[in-house]
């Protein structure tokens, strides 16, 4: 007690004792797990041995995941036959029956069964059966691949990059070395460290809601940090879950995830396949009740928070990946010859679709598609407010490198705005904004933030795009990279500061420079690492936006950056 004491910290204690004598040999701070980490920072407050400032530097942010997610027993961890490693992109624990399609895994999961989907890389047609599943492993893909942004953002465990896994979709087996597993048979998977097993091993459940000093330290993070946190979410759900976790607005609601119900697909697809804008612009409008209702749903339940919208942003080609009978019915339900939906399809094709025909290029060639999304939006925003539900939709205008282009989306934006304030009869606050994700973008800031009203920095895609580095295959070279210092850490989950980092200084610099009241953010995957956010506070962001279960975290960084 006396060394606790002088050390305000628990203390590991080495010693011997040699002819009835007690000799210390060395003592150092204790190593504990999260929960142990929270309990005693708090404790020691309460016991006047350490203020709250020092309380809220001894926990690590990371810490906190340990109570936001089931974890793998350290015990039986200890013992078990490591099968696989690959990049943890979703923490947590997780065991359950390996599954190799994503109808399996929901139709095996409606059985009462816990299952692991694993795939060569997943796409957004997969998103049933990675929800039905416990956690989602695969071959392909780096930490910003589908299936990480997808897993993270429910929280999900989830390893991807695992190049050892052979899959053979065909036979429903996976080789790894000389070991063969087929579907059914039970692996274990440790998202935190991205260590796969084989088999079951015990798993700790999550209880955050029962830890009252985690409420404690986090009421004491809320009341020190300046820099506000917001959530990505798609629905309505994942918004609820936020403010949970304590989120105070939506900083990214991709509005493509959307459209992946088979009705809605159907309605984008025809109207990738018009010919002429009378009959895309039928089609996109199919389109509209449904994408009113979801945002009035995420509206509602951020209410009086700000909700920060993104317009289309992938290309096309993401909507039409249909097998060979697919096609063929597709063809049968738009009175068109196979040979003509083929041909569209493959006119879709593109060598380089990241840097392609997507985000506001998307609108640019056809305008219905923001007008149509414009439209949506506000008039959810204007029932909600005729309910007398405070709203605040914030409209951003995606991957723009010129002036020119956010202008000629934001006429179409603010026109359908004035016509649906006029149809309506009310008045609320709406924003346009942009995603500044080009190197473009931040050279040219001033000019942009002449006519944008907020700017959010999309890290992914201008990591991405500032390195040359492409975020789906970065795992093939990264661990090559990591090994020899090459990278000092994966800069799409740590912020480069030296290199994106002065892109987004540079930005920040213009943009408040012709702007001064610019509402500046960011939502790429680093808005919830803790490095990153402390970037954040020193180049005067105003939030950072992350994945639901990161807000904690986000939430507990922001305030050591105070300190």
């Amino acid at each position: 007690t006396n060394l606790e004491n002088h050390y305000t910290d628990m203390q590991d204690i080495e010693f011997t004792i040699q002819k009835g004598r007690l000799w210390m040999l060395q003592t150092r701070v204790g190593k504990r797990n999260g929960s142990a980490a929270i309990k005693m920072a708090v404790d020691m407050v309460d016991e006047g041995m350490i203020d709250k400032n020092t309380a809220l530097l001894r926990v690590k942010p990371e810490q906190l995941d340990e109570l936001l997610h089931p974890m793998i027993d350290p015990e039986s961890e200890k013992t078990a036959a490591v099968l696989a490693k690959g990049l943890p992109a979703g923490p947590g624990g997780a065991k359950g029956r390996l599954t190799f399609t994503a109808d399996d895994a929901e139709s095996w999961h409606q059985n009462g069964e816990n299952v692991i989907l694993i795939r060569e890389e997943t796409s957004p047609e997969d998103v049933h059966g990675m929800h039905a599943a416990e956690a989602i492993l695969t071959a392909k893909g780096g930490m910003t691949s589908h299936a990480a942004l997808v897993a993270r953002g429910w929280g999900k465990c989830c390893i991807v990059g695992c190049s050892d896994l052979h899959i053979n979709l065909t036979k429903k087996e996976v080789h790894v070395g000389d070991t063969m597993l087929q579907e059914g048979d039970w692996i274990t998977m440790n998202g935190t460290k991205g260590t796969i097993y084989e088999g079951q091993l015990n798993l700790i459940p999550a209880d955050p809601d029962t830890h009252e000093e985690y409420k404690d330290l986090m009421a004491w993070a809320d009341k020190m940090r300046t820099l506000k946190v917001r959530t990505n979410a798609e629905t309505p759900a994942d918004a609820a879950q936020a403010i949970q976790f304590g989120a105070e607005g939506i900083g990214l609601c991709r509005t493509e995830h959307m459209f992946f119900d088979e009705e809605r697909i159907l309605a984008v697809r025809k109207m990738i396949l018009a010919d002429n804008e009378a009959d895309r612009r039928s089609a996109v409008m199919e389109l509209l009740p449904y994408q009113k209702n979801d945002f009035k749903g995420i509206l509602k339940t951020m209410e009086g928070k700000p909700v920060t919208i993104r317009l289309l942003d992938p290309p096309l080609h993401e909507f039409m990946t249909l097998m060979d009978e697919q096609v063929q019915e597709l063809a049968d339900h738009v009175g068109l010859e196979k040979s003509k939906v083929e041909k569209r399809i493959s006119e879709l094709h593109e060598l380089n679709p990241m840097l392609g025909h997507r985000g506001c290029r998307l609108g640019v060639a056809y305008p219905e598609i923001t007008e149509m999304q414009a439209r949506a939006i506000l008039e959810a925003a204007a029932e909600l407010t005729q309910e007398n539900i405070s709203v605040l939709p914030e409209i951003m205008i995606p991957l723009v490198g010129i002036v020119t282009e956010f202008q000629d989306q934001e006429k179409i934006v603010r026109s359908i705005a004035q016509a649906v304030l006029k149809e309506s009869g009310v008045s609320f606050d709406y924003l346009v904004g942009t995603m500044i994700e080009l190197p473009r973008a931040c050279l040219t800031a001033d000019e942009i933030a002449e006519h944008a009203e907020f700017f959010s920095f999309g890290t992914n895609d201008l990591t991405q795009t500032t390195y040359g580095f492409s975020r789906d295959d970065i795992g093939s070279f990264l661990p090559d990279y990591l090994e020899r210092n090459i990278l000092p850490q994966d800069p799409f989950q740590s912020l480069d500061v030296s290199g994106v980092g002065k892109l987004v200084s540079m930005a920040v610099k213009y943009g408040r420079g012709v702007n001064s009241s610019l509402k500046i953010g960011i939502c790429g995957e680093h808005g919830g690492d803790p490095a990153s956010i402390h970037f954040c506070k020193e180049n005067g962001l105003d939030y950072v936006s992350c994945s639901p279960f990161r807000v904690p975290i986000a939430r507990l960084a922001a305030a050591q950056a105070e300190l």
